[in-house]
C-alpha cells in the first residue's frame, strides 16, 4: 500500500501546479480573447476587408492558444524543446489524418486572396446553397438564409463546386416566367406584366425591362422577363413581381395562369 506521508507529499508537490496550471489557463484564454478583439479592432481602423479581419481574427486566436498550451506543459516540468518536437511530430501525424481538413484551409486562404466573394454578398454556393456571406472563417463559410437558417459550408466544398456571386455586380436580373392560356392575348399580357415592373419601386429603368415569348409549352405559352434591381433588392423584387402579376391578371379578366389538364375522348 501507498505510504499516506507520500501521498500527502505528492499532493503537496503537484496541487500548486494543478492549481497554477488552471488559473494560467483561466486568465490565458481571457487575455487571448482580448488580444484577438484588439487584434481585429486594428485590423479594422486600417480600412481592411472584413472577410480577412474574419479569417486573421481567427488564426491569431487559434495561434495563441497553441502557445499558451504549450506554457502551461512547460509549468508540470515538461521540456518545451522536446514538447514542440512531440508536437511537431503529432502535427504531421494529425495533419496526414486530417488531410481534409488542411485542403479546407488552403481553399480559406484561395478564397480571401482571389475573393470570389465577400462578407454581406448573396451567394450560392456548396452545390446549392444560398444564402448572405456572415463569415469566412479558417476552414468554413458561414451563409445566412432568407429564412434565417445559419449554413455552415467547409471551404473545400465551396472551391471544388460553382461559386454564383448572386449580388457581386451590384445589379442583377431576376428571371421570371409566367404563363398564359394558348387563347390569351400575348400582347396584353406583356403590357400588363410591363406595368407592374413600371410601379414596382426596386426596378431600374435601366437596363430597359422586356417581355419575349420563351417557350409554346403543352398547356401554356410561357413569357418570360428579367427586370434589373440593385442587388440587395432581388428578393423584393421577386416577391413584388409574383404576387402584383398575379393580381393585375386576376383583375384583367381576359388573363389566366393555365394549369395541366388532360381532354379525354370516349368512342361509344
Amino acid at each position: 500500500m501507498l505510504d499516506a506521508d507520500y501521498i500527502i507529499n505528492l499532493l503537496q508537490g503537484y496541487l500548486p501546479k494543478v492549481a497554477g496550471a488552471i488559473l494560467t489557463l483561466i486568465i490565458g484564454f481571457w487575455i487571448v480573447g482580448k488580444i484577438s478583439n484588439v487584434a481585429k479592432k486594428s485590423m479594422e481602423q486600417r480600412g481592411m476587408d472584413l472577410s480577412i479581419r474574419s479569417f486573421l481574427g481567427s488564426l491569431i486566436s487559434v495561434g495563441l492558444k497553441v502557445l499558451l498550451l504549450l506554457s502551461v506543459a512547460g509549468m508540470f516540468g515538461i521540456e518545451t524543446t522536446s514538447f514542440v518536437a512531440i508536437f511537431g511530430a503529432l502535427t504531421l501525424a494529425i495533419g496526414m489524418a486530417l488531410q481534409g481538413s488542411i485542403g479546407h484551409f488552403a481553399s480559406g486562404v484561395l478564397i480571401l486572396v482571389f475573393k470570389p466573394y465577400k462578407v454581406g454578398d448573396l451567394v450560392e454556393l456548396g452545390g446549392g446553397n444560398m444564402g448572405t456571406v456572415e463569415e469566412i472563417q479558417i476552414f468554413n463559410t458561414i451563409l445566412a438564409t432568407l429564412d434565417n437558417k445559419r449554413i455552415i459550408i467547409p471551404n473545400g466544398v465551396v472551391t471544388s463546386n460553382i461559386i454564383t456571386n448572386i449580388s457581386g455586380q451590384g445589379i442583377i436580373g431576376v428571371e421570371l416566367t409566367y404563363g398564359i392560356d394558348y387563347g390569351d392575348s400575348i400582347d396584353k399580357a406583356r403590357e400588363v406584366i410591363l406595368r407592374v415592373g413600371k410601379e414596382c419601386p426596386y426596378i431600374l429603368d435601366e437596363p430597359k425591362q422586356g417581355v419575349v415569348v420563351a417557350e409554346l409549352g403543352d398547356s401554356s405559352v410561357n413569357l418570360n422577363t428579367r427586370p434589373f434591381c440593385k442587388s440587395e433588392h432581388y428578393w423584393d423584387t421577386l416577391f413584388y413581381m409574383q404576387e402584383n402579376v398575379k393580381k393585375a391578371f386576376d383583375a384583367d379578366g381576359g388573363l389566366n395562369f393555365p394549369f395541366p389538364q388532360m381532354d379525354v375522348h370516349l368512342d361509344k
